[in-house]
Order: structure tokens, then C-alpha cells, then sequence
């Protein structure tokens, strides 16, 4: 990562630390959220960072992005930072105008929305942070194939909801409603490369949410005595802050590959690999940390189950582990033949076209 990019991050980590702490985080579940941290983030410049200055923003990669996006998710923000980002860096490579504004996505179920004469139908659920936006970017199916469209979500039927950590996913409903913009026809391989995306949106945060336990913990163990000493003293103890820092390692080793990967156009699956693994580095994070925490770390009081809550949640969100497992095995099979070892580690084969 260059001197600028160390910069950017920096300032950000700096707007987060001080600005999020974890009452801020607990008004998500009161059905408010941060406009004033979105605001901050929005006049500093960091909503468009991966846009390009042709489209108004700071033309950097989506090593910057996927870096901020792994921030807002150590610190929990309470904002569609990670939607919105990633909505119109899927309207900017399709070719379409960025919205200006709050926005959000979906595009797990290709079958939700029909368009017609440039008008949309259909439903989706647990469309993240609806409620709050203005802009909506989906997968559509027309006579011609299916598109990415932009619609105004002021036309929608929204219901509310939410997952386990409280953060709005709602059911969303249009009915011949007109769309803003349409993307030409994508191929699946292009629907494949943006649930690729999607997928590395997701990574980013919960590697900054087990970053985030990891720090509590530590700092836990530091702080709680126990027959006249800290528990980080006790053996037992220091093996589940080993295991512990060892799996927060696997996450961030795995989120700098990825980064890498999309940055070089070569990824061979990084995305699905890591997502793979994730799956055990969630269901481990989650149980050390509130093995070590005890009963405090389920308490309204504490911060960390703020963090597990959300990995819990977005583990279930998007393109799963059962999603990527099938992909990985099919990929196997129909191109490995007898030199598996050498499919697994090649670094040539690319994937992201977008």
C-alpha cells in the first residue's frame, strides 16, 4: 500500500475512532442511524473514492475502497457506507451514471425483479438499509436478458426488518415502476464477477469486525483480575488469545490477498476461498471471544456483541459458504483433470472481467 493510501486510511481510522463509540452503534437498533458520520465521510471525499474523476470522485482502486469498507466494519458504523460504495461502483462499470446520494443493492436473486417497457415489478427481501436511501441498484430480467437497473426507491413499498444485528434489511416492492437507468445485457460471467464484488464488499467488513474483537479481548484480558492477577496471565487464557490472534491473522492474510488479487485482475478464486474459510474464523472468533469475555460480553453494556452479532448476521448475507463451496467444487471438477495442485495454486487464471 503506498504513503497516500497508509494517509487516507489513516484519517479515516482517526474519524471513526472519534466520532463511533458504542452508543453511537446502539441507535441502529432504536431505527435511527449516523446522517452526521455520513456527512463527515461524504465532505471529506470518501463515499467517491473509487470513482473515477470523470464521475466526480478521487479516481483511486478498490484496494482504497475495500480498505475503507473494512474500517466502517472494525468500528461498526452505522451507516450504508459499504452499500452505497459498492452500488455505484457497479453502476460506474456497467456504464452508467453514479447516483448522487445515498444507495443500496441487490442482486442475490436474479428472479425478483421483471422489467418491461422501462418499468420495474417484483419484490426482494432483506434489501439492506432501504429505508434510509434514495437509490437502488438491482439485477432485472427483461426479454433481452437480464440488466443492472438504478430505480428511485421513493416508488417502492418498503417494509421494515432486520438482522441479528439489528441493521435494516428490508423487503422492498415496485410495481411498474419506472427505472432510472438500464445497463446493457450482462452476460453470467459479468453476474458472476459482481457477486465476486459483492462478496469482497462483505470480506471487508468482517475482517474489520474480528480485528475489532480481537482488540476487545485483548484489552479484556488486561483489564479483568482474577486471584489477584489478570487473566491474561493464566495460561488457559493466553492459549484462547493465541488461537484467537491466530485466526484474526488468517482473516486480515486472506483480506490482503484478495485485495491484491482484484487490484491484478488475478484472483483464481481468492474471493471464494476466503469466503470458504471465513466460515470457520466466525464460528472460532465468535466462541473465544465470548469464552474469554464470559457472561459481560452478552450484555447490553459491553461492545462485543455488537461485533459477533454482525458476523453472525452477514455470514447468512449475500453469496454464502454454501454458494461458493458449490462453485469451488464445480470449478474443481471440470478443471482440474489429474493436476489438482497445480489449478489450486495457479495465479494466471483470471476471473474478474468487470
Amino acid at each position: 500500500m503506498s504513503e497516500m493510501k497508509d494517509m487516507i486510511l489513516d484519517v479515516v481510522e482517526r474519524m471513526l475512532k472519534e466520532n463511533v463509540d458504542k452508543d453511537l452503534v446502539d441507535i441502529i437498533e432504536q431505527g435511527k442511524w449516523a446522517s452526521n458520520l455520513w456527512g463527515l465521510l461524504e465532505e471529506n471525499g470518501m463515499t467517491m473514492v473509487a470513482t473515477s474523476e470523470a464521475n466526480g470522485g478521487a479516481g483511486g482502486d478498490l484496494e482504497d475502497l475495500l480498505n475503507i469498507v473494512r474500517l466502517t466494519g472494525k468500528y461498526a458504523a452505522p451507516i450504508p457506507f459499504s452499500e452505497t460504495t459498492f452500488a455505484n461502483y457497479l453502476l460506474e462499470q456497467t456504464n452508467l451514471h453514479v447516483a448522487n446520494g445515498l444507495a443500496t443493492y441487490m442482486l442475490s436473486n436474479t428472479q425478483a425483479f421483471v422489467l418491461e417497457d422501462g418499468k420495474l415489478s417484483g419484490e426482494a427481501i432483506h434489501v439492506p438499509w432501504a429505508r434510509h436511501t434514495k437509490h437502488f441498484v438491482t439485477l432485472a430480467n427483461s426479454v433481452d436478458g437480464i440488466h443492472l437497473v438504478e430505480i428511485d426507491l421513493g416508488q417502492a413499498e418498503i417494509t421494515h426488518y432486520a438482522n441479528l444485528a439489528g441493521e435494516p434489511r428490508d423487503t422492498v416492492k415496485f410495481q411498474n415502476a419506472i427505472v432510472s437507468q438500464v445497463s446493457a445485457t450482462l452476460s453470467f460471467d459479468e453476474i458472476g464477477t459482481m457477486t465476486t464484488l459483492e462478496t469482497a464488499f462483505q470480506l471487508a467488513s468482517m475482517t474489520g469486525a474480528i480485528d475489532k474483537i480481537n482488540d476487545l479481548t485483548v484489552q479484556y484480558t488486561k483489564e479483568r483480575e482474577q486471584f489477584g492477577r489478570p487473566i491474561h496471565r493464566f495460561q488457559l487464557v493466553q492459549q484462547h488469545i493465541v488461537n484467537l490472534a491466530g485466526e484474526t491473522a488468517i482473516a486480515l492474510a486472506a483480506f490482503n490477498n484478495i485485495t491484491d488479487a482484484l487490484l491484478n485482475n488475478h484472483q483464481n478464486n481468492e474471493v471464494a476461498y476466503a469466503r470458504i474459510r471465513f466460515e470457520e474464523a466466525i464460528q472460532a472468533v465468535a466462541t473465544i471471544s465470548h469464552q474469554v469475555h464470559a457472561a459481560i460480553g452478552t450484555t447490553h453494556e459491553h461492545a462485543l456483541h455488537q461485533y459477533t452479532r454482525r458476523l453472525w448476521a452477514w455470514r447468512d448475507e449475500g453469496a454464502n459458504t454454501s454458494y461458493w463451496t458449490d462453485v469451488v467444487a464445480t470449478q474443481l471438477l471440470e478443471n482440474s483433470g489429474d493436476r489438482l495442485w497445480d489449478y489450486l495454486t495457479d495465479t494466471k487464471n483470471t476471473v474478474i472481467k468487470l
